[in-house]
């Protein structure tokens, strides 16, 4: 039905029904009386002249219109009755042929009418379809010829717009919570649209032309579209609705690679720039700290001169430790980690790393129980480092005077180093991410400075060595924060 026919009401369409009715008619009528004229004029009997009748209704009911159809069945059977049937020239019906007469000329309309007519609905059906799938093939033509980082917006639905000739076309992006459109709506689609998308359920009315489809992704509903003015939504609105999830999916996947690429550019800088300022910072430190114990071995200082040297020197010796640790952080980030191993006391390095922060941190009450000896293979300058990292977040993210401690014990073939405070637990979206290069977390930030790369290196190091790092989900949910540090033990 063209747009013309749907906008005329349902009395005046009616009435233009049956006038084309009545028009098809005519031409069987026409032929009924060649027909008649033909046979009269010639004698014919009642069979051939039945016969001649029952071709001018098969005729008729190729067109298609059963009104019609019926029509001039009734003229064939009134002629039939009228000229060929005793008594002549009357419409008085003797017996029951006349009867069966009208009968079976309806009934043979009938049935090819509804042939004709199922035939060309096919037809037509075919020939709609053949006509979508061209169109969708332009939509999809013209998407994949957009350049990559195209954004999502009324550019990315003109094609829709254009090709099916639609009024309007929503699109609502539900990882971006945006809503955009194109054309002009008369029904309010972008509110329908983002109802749809709310309720998670589709929407499709044949009368106002309109049809909403989820957009899906992985089993997850990443947003919604809606089409205004869409003839045969119930054929087109799934493979629109297919189109509109690709271009969604594939403007998400640029934005997730740019992203990636961005953030691992990035990552690269913010190492070569902690790599610089910690040699940067070697030079200085060293020469201040030789100038304060140059200082002191004068021997011509006063006490509370000799005081401020000693002051000097010891946070100079702590900065320095501090950029040299920076820097095998920084170093170690980049590379690939190749221990050396050799036979190393575990349980000797956890108590000397104590002992060695808690004069550190005198404000922490640090104590180290556990085992005292416990024997592996291993790097040992990275297995220190992995361990005092996590001494010294342990020490940094808990409060004054609190306690902080380390144990030591053995588990299914495991040396295994628990180190926890007494802290602010890590909140639960914040887990997933402390070991990944450079992340620190809200809290980590306001409480103390870091370059969010110790978890990240005392991982790497864990796993160069067979073993693991990994925060004690059931511990972090209480209060305070336990790591557990797991490497093979010698056997």
């Amino acid at each position: 039905m063209s747009q013309a026919e749907r906008s005329v009401p349902g009395g005046r369409r009616g009435n233009r029904t049956k006038l084309r009715s009545l028009l098809l008619a005519v031409p069987g009528c026409v032929l009924t009386l060649l027909v008649t004229l033909i046979c009269y004029g010639l004698g014919a009997n009642f069979a051939i002249a039945g016969f001649c009748y029952l071709i001018a209704v098969v005729l008729q009911s190729l067109a298609g219109d059963f009104p019609s159809s019926a029509v001039v069945s009734v003229v064939c059977a009134a002629c039939l009755d009228y000229f060929f049937i005793p008594p002549f020239l009357s419409f008085r019906i003797s017996d029951i042929t006349d009867s069966l007469a009208l009968v079976s000329f309806l009934v043979t309309g009938l049935v090819i009418t509804r042939l004709v007519s199922q035939t060309r609905e096919a037809a037509d059906s075919e020939q709609t379809q053949r006509e979508q799938m061209t169109r969708l093939y332009q939509v999809a033509r013209e998407l994949l010829t957009l350049e990559p980082g195209t954004p999502v917006g009324p550019d990315l639905l003109k094609p829709f717009q254009s090709q099916f000739a639609l009024r309007a076309v929503c699109l609502f992006d539900g990882d971006r919570a945006q809503l955009h459109m194109a054309g002009s709506s008369q029904h309010d689609l972008s509110r329908m649209t983002r109802t749809a998308y709310i309720e998670r359920k589709n929407f499709e009315d044949a009368r106002s032309e309109l049809a909403i489809g989820l957009l899906q992704a992985g089993g997850q509903t990443i947003g919604a579209v809606g089409f205004e003015g869409l003839p045969d939504c119930w054929m087109t609105a799934g493979p629109l609705t297919a189109l509109a999830t690709l271009i969604l999916e594939k403007s998400l996947a640029f934005e997730r690679a740019s992203y990636a690429a961005a953030r691992a550019e990035a990552e690269v800088f913010r190492g070569a720039i902690l790599d610089a300022l910690a040699h940067e910072f070697k030079t200085p430190l060293t020469t201040i700290v030789a100038a304060a114990g140059g200082l002191q071995a004068a021997g011509l200082l006063k006490l509370e001169q000799r005081q401020l040297a000693d002051a000097v020197e010891s946070e100079g010796l702590r900065l320095q430790q501090l950029t040299d640790r920076l820097l095998r952080l920084a170093r170690l980030d980049r590379e690939e980690l190749r221990p050396h191993l050799e036979l190393i006391d575990v349980g000797e390095i956890v108590h000397q790393l104590t002992d060695q922060y808690a004069g550190r941190w005198p404000d922490r009450r640090l104590a180290a129980s556990g085992l005292h000896s416990a024997a592996t293979l291993g790097d040992l300058a990275l297995l220190q480092l992995a361990i005092g990292q996590l001494l010294d977040n342990a020490c940094k993210y808990s409060s004054p005077g609190s306690e902080v401690g380390v144990d030591t014990r053995v588990s299914r073939a495991l040396i295994v180093i628990e180190v926890w405070n007494a802290g602010v637990p890590i909140p639960a979206h914040e887990r997933a991410h402390i070991f990944e290069r450079f992340y620190r977390g809200t809290d980590a930030q306001l409480r103390a400075p870091g370059s969010g790369l110790g978890l990240y290196v005392a991982q790497k190091i864990a796993h160069a060595h067979g073993g693991n790092v990994e925060l004690d989900a059931s511990a972090a949910s209480q209060e305070g924060v336990r790591f557990r540090l797991e490497i093979p033990l010698l056997e």
